[in-house]
Parts: C-alpha cells; sequence; structure tokens
C-alpha cells in the first residue's frame, strides 16, 4: 500500500513539469510563422517524447518498475534513450526560445557549434558512465526505496540521453561537431557498452539486486528476473542505436557523393592547359 501511494503521490509534480513544457512548446509554435509539414512533423515528434517520458514515470510502467526488474529495464530504456531521442529529433529549442521570448539562430554550422556541443567522445563517454553507474547494486537497490533517489535517477537519465543524442544526430539549429564516421564509432560504442551489461545480467548466476526479492517474484525467481532484465536492456538498446548509426552513415555517404560531384564539376569547369607548346612569336 506505501507503494502505491507513494508512487500515486509522485504523479502530480510529474504531470505539472509535462503540460509545462508541452504548454510552452505549443505556444512557441503558436508565436511563429504558421508552421510547414517539416516542421509540424518535428513538434509531433517532440511531443511524443514528452509523453513517452511522462508514461514511464507515471504508468503502470513506472509502478511495476519497483517490483520487477525487467520492467525497470523497459521504464531505463524509455528515460535514457527513447524519449531524449525523441524529444532531440523533434527540435523544440526553437519554439521554446520564442514562448519565452528569446530568438535563436537558425542553420548553425558545426564549426559554430557552442561549447557543449564540442566535446562529443567526452559527452558519450560520460552518458555511459551514468547508464553504467545506475545499474550496480548499490544504486539500483535504492530506487524503489528513496523518491529523492529516484528523482536523481530520472532527471539524470533525461539530461545525459539529451546530451548524448546532441552529440550523435544534431538537433536543429545545431549539428554535431563530430564527423558523420566518428558519430558511427560513438554508437558502437554504446552499443558495446550495453551488450556487457545485458550480458554480466544474462549470463549471471546470483541476485544482484536484493531488494527486489519481493512476494511478487512467486512464478519467476529473482535471478530470471534479472535474466529477462538483461536481455530487455541488450535488445531494447539496438533498435535506435541501429537506426541512428544508419541514418548517420547514410549522411556521410551523402557527402562524399556531394564532395565527388563538387571535385568532378569543378574539373569540368576549370580551364585546361593545352598540351602543345605556345607559338613562338618573332619580333
Amino acid at each position: 500500500m506505501s507503494l502505491v501511494l507513494a508512487h500515486w503521490s509522485a504523479v502530480w509534480p510529474v504531470l505539472a513539469v509535462y503540460a509545462a513544457l508541452a504548454g510552452a512548446h505549443l505556444t512557441g509554435m503558436a508565436r511563429g510563422r504558421p508552421a510547414g509539414p517539416a516542421a509540424r512533423r518535428e513538434a509531433a515528434v517532440f511531443q511524443a517524447g514528452l509523453l513517452v517520458a511522462l508514461l514511464a514515470l507515471v504508468s503502470p510502467l513506472a509502478y511495476w518498475s519497483a517490483v520487477y526488474i525487467w520492467v525497470r529495464a523497459m521504464q531505463d530504456l524509455a528515460l535514457a534513450i527513447v524519449a531524449p531521442g525523441l524529444a532531440v529529433l523533434g527540435a523544440p529549442w526553437t519554439p521554446l526560445a520564442r514562448c519565452f521570448g528569446h530568438r535563436l539562430e537558425t542553420n548553425v554550422s558545426s564549426a559554430a557549434a557552442p561549447w557543449w556541443l564540442r566535446h562529443p567522445v567526452a559527452v558519450v563517454v560520460g552518458f555511459n558512465v551514468v547508464w553504467l553507474a545506475w545499474h550496480l547494486p548499490a544504486l539500483f537497490d535504492r530506487v524503489p526505496a528513496s523518491p529523492v533517489v529516484a528523482v536523481a535517477r530520472a532527471l539524470l537519465y533525461l539530461g545525459a540521453g539529451t546530451w548524448f543524442w546532441l552529440q550523435l544526430i544534431g538537433s536543429r539549429p545545431w549539428q554535431p561537431f563530430a564527423t558523420p564516421l566518428r558519430r558511427a564509432a560513438l554508437l558502437v560504442g554504446t552499443v558495446v557498452a550495453d551488450t556487457v551489461l545485458g550480458m554480466v545480467l544474462v549470463f549471471g548466476s546470483g541476485v544482484l539486486y536484493p531488494a527486489y526479492q519481493n512476494a511478487a517474484h512467486h512464478v519467476m525467481t529473482v535471478v530470471d528476473d534479472q535474466q529477462l532484465a538483461g536481455a530487455v536492456l541488450w535488445m531494447g538498446m539496438l533498435p535506435p542505436i541501429i537506426v541512428a548509426a544508419v541514418a548517420v552513415l547514410m549522411r556521410w555517404l551523402g557527402d562524399e557523393e556531394s564532395a565527388g560531384l563538387s571535385s568532378g564539376f569543378d574539373g569540368l569547369l576549370a580551364p585546361r592547359s593545352s598540351a602543345w607548346p605556345s607559338r613562338p612569336r618573332f619580333r
């Protein structure tokens, strides 16, 4: 009963934050020029990201994440990967700035990227440290028992995830600072880190999270729950990372093709020197 009351007492602050962000974004959209199809799609994607974060924190997913480890793994993916990825893809920064009376530059080049976009390796490493640290038993078991720790985890996941995706896929008006191949390598490194975590849980034979030894585990054991959670983390991160990697590689191929065409046209348009010696002039 105490778990149910704690869950529902935390719903109202989350709903208030969601309503404030969604309302500010829609207000900024309304204050700008009539949105075209691309802007409307971005707005829908951002609102979907907000909704995913809301459902991860206030829906039955949030309640059962304190009971089953595999549900907790789904919540982790929603907060750290899916919701931030959709939010970044939705490029909400210009409408949000417009709502608060500010104006952002449009189409900022990677060379003029702000400082928080100029360190992609450090940001990706930091994201992976946050991701792995919250799956250590000492921190993992604290979340169901402490609302403060649970809030800190959610904020760190959402913040680190947003910063992570900004480095790798960009978000209008900012472009990623790293080259496409470097971003693809960072995505591969993230998959490797998550694979190690998933393998530890899937193939582990001991109880890593004793806080989840509760009466609900009368059908599956805690070890079975851990192993299923490892599979969820292992396989659940692959689809968004693969989609992002394919998009990054397609961007790289497009840039290479454009560079090839440009050099070809430059060669065609450049004046060619004659292979014959110039005719001597007589005075």
